[in-house]
């Protein structure tokens, strides 16, 4: 694992970014196409309401169970305390919240939010079924535009699910927004490995998910975007300038199995 940080940088040609091509039409990726900004976030949601019964599944199987550990280790870098509130963004079906809960306690609170209603409304029933719902509550919304008052949260974490936001600038700013003044910001995605037989191993290995997503839930269409997702996403260096353009500081990552997964920190200023 290796941190770094680098200086602020932002240009409109960063994978993921949205394309301006005329004062009235805008374009941004959906996977490998170019699609209307409208239409994206209704095509993102079609993809997680096909994949949300077999979502938990389907990680195991893509990540051969790793994924447990790298969640392990994002929470473990989320320093958060009885007391504090955190917003669980993209949080679909808990895994996430289920683990901030006990480490807030009674005190604290824990926002599960996502903009899928079937995501949402899988990992309400986790968390019901769990029976940890004292101190969590439920949100569907959107990440561009949180309906938070600014000072809000302690901590605020997407786990897996920037790559799916249509303006991935705003979402940084309104994360920010929401922050109270020394809080952070915990991004775990998929990133870029910084080992090139890695890089040609993994390339190959996610080819693969399509047809494992056909035979488990009946889906490889959803899976085909999923990896041309990843593919698009921006890289360690690049989403850190994203988060430091937005008002972040302090910022670094955490490379994980050598970059395929990355964990971005960053802070809200103690003072503007």
């Amino acid at each position: 694992m290796t941190d770094n940080a680098n200086s602020d940088s932002s240009t409109s040609t960063r994978p993921g970014d949205s394309v301006q091509t005329g004062a009235r039409d805008q374009t941004t990726h959906f996977g490998f196409e170019n699609v209307p900004v409208a239409e994206k976030q209704q095509r993102v949601g079609q993809v997680f309401r096909s994949v949300a019964s077999r979502y938990d599944i389907m990680n195991d199987v893509m990540s051969l169970g790793s994924h447990r550990l790298i969640k392990r280790f994002t929470v473990e870098l989320s320093a958060l305390r009885a007391g504090h509130k955190v917003l669980d963004l993209a949080g679909g079906t808990g895994d996430f919240s289920i683990r901030f809960a006990p480490l807030v306690g009674e005190e604290g609170h824990v926002i599960l939010a996502d903009i899928n209603e079937s995501m949402l409304r899988i990992g309400r029933d986790r968390i019901i079924d769990k029976g940890i719902s004292s101190n969590v509550s439920f949100a569907q919304l959107n990440a561009e535009t949180l309906p938070f008052a600014s000072d809000s949260f302690d901590c605020v974490c997407i786990a897996y699910g920037l790559r799916n936001v249509t303006d991935k600038d705003a979402a940084l700013e309104s994360m920010r927004r929401v922050l109270k003044p020394g809080g952070r910001v915990l991004i775990l995605e998929f990133s870029k490995p910084t080992n090139k037989l890695m890089e040609k191993a993994y390339d190959a290995y996610t080819n693969l998910w399509p047809l494992a997503g056909k035979l488990i839930t009946g889906d490889g269409d959803s899976y085909r975007y999923l990896v041309e997702s990843i593919r698009m996403h921006p890289d360690q260096e690049s989403l850190m300038q994203m988060m430091q353009a937005a008002g972040l500081e302090k910022c670094k990552y955490h490379n994980v199995m050598s970059g395929i997964c990355a964990i971005h920190i960053g802070f809200k200023p103690l003072s503007l």
